[in-house]
């Protein structure tokens, strides 16, 4: 079953202005990448590399790379801390895999699933160690803050999500504060990092970082929806996984809060007691489907977005500007 969103201009849902605007140093990041994940301990690559060369979009560092363009950064210090950002996203994916027991990552086999629990998580830990030590490297004391402090509020929204598993009493605000920590945190750093490099003023410092912070939410709220009414080989991974791990979502939020008592038992049975039967995966649809669930997360994500594109309004126009701005409708056309 797949969510179909009007949306305003499809014609402008791409990456690939910003993609082409930023590829030559994007090719000086993913060689960085590719040293960087060089150790003497072979299975180190093997696993790091599994995950790293499987099409992910690098989305992240890319918006690096487009704020310190965008804030007229004239050194090379970008290229380490969008490889540092990559790293920790890499990192934070082996880790989520084994915690959410999950067996596809962008339409591979985890890596847990290959080489273990331990593997992954130990391989996460070299990858954030190697990211630290990038960031020390380029010798921005501002810079460094904003990523490491971005690790620590990223771990605390994983461990804010593992205790909202399963509790279907869970309320929108309480969500979002989760997708905050775990998802758009990373987005916010990764966009506010180039115009501390350039030493530009605050309100451009915070205005980078609002737009990374929206996008990152609205980001969230498409693969909530996606988990849902996407199919497989959109996601990169199984549909349902986020209903047979019990993990509370906008769209359950807004079917239980919507819903009829024998639905929000039919919620709790499933969900709050992981007793899952064949057909209930259908089911749970069938109930955002009946009560617009999947349609008004789509409709919260375009909301972020728009904050995400108005947070950018005294920004100059130039071609990395429309670009960001494609990317934000981008992000929300996903759900197509």
């Amino acid at each position: 079953m797949a969510v179909v969103i009007p949306f305003e201009n499809p014609q402008a849902a791409s990456i690939e202005r910003l993609t082409e605007l930023v590829a030559p140093d994007m090719e000086r990041v993913n060689a960085t990448i590719l040293a960087r994940t060089g150790s003497d301990v072979a299975m180190i690559p093997e696993v790091a590399n599994h995950l790293i060369s499987s099409g992910g979009k690098r989305l992240r560092p890319m918006l690096t790379l487009a704020m310190a363009k965008i804030a007229g950064y004239p050194g090379d210090g970008h290229i380490k801390l969008a490889a540092a950002v990559e790293f920790m996203h890499t990192a934070t994916l082996l880790h989520d895999d084994v915690v959410d027991e999950s067996n596809m990552r962008r339409g591979k086999l985890t890596a847990h699933m290959l080489w273990g629990n331990e593997a992954s998580v130990l391989v996460g830990d070299f990858l954030l160690g190697q990211a630290f030590k990038m960031m020390v490297e380029v010798g921005n004391l501002h810079a460094l803050d904003i990523l490491s402090s971005a690790a620590a509020v990223i771990a605390e929204g994983e461990v804010m999500q593992l205790g909202a598993a399963k509790n279907t009493s869970t309320n929108e605000d309480e969500y979002l504060a989760v997708i905050r920590a775990k998802t758009a945190e990373l987005f916010a750093a990764a966009c506010e990092v180039g115009p501390v490099l350039a030493v530009k003023e605050k309100s451009a410092q915070a205005a980078c970082r609002s737009f990374g912070m929206n996008l990152g939410i609205a980001f969230q709220l498409i693969d909530d929806a996606l988990d849902y009414g996407g199919t497989s080989a959109k996601l990169g991974k199984n549909v349902g996984d986020d209903f047979r791990e019990g993990k509370i979502t906008l769209p359950v939020v807004l079917s239980f809060r919507r819903g009829s008592d024998s639905e929000r038992a039919f919620w709790n049975r499933t969900l709050g007691e992981a007793e899952i039967h064949d057909g209930d995966l259908d089911q749970a649809i069938a109930l955002m489907v009946k009560h617009h669930a999947l349609e008004d997360t789509v409709g919260r994500a375009r909301h972020y977005g728009a904050i995400a594109t108005d947070a950018l309004a005294l920004v100059p126009p130039s071609a990395i500007k429309t670009a960001l701005e494609e990317t934000v409708a981008f992000c929300i056309a996903r759900a197509h």
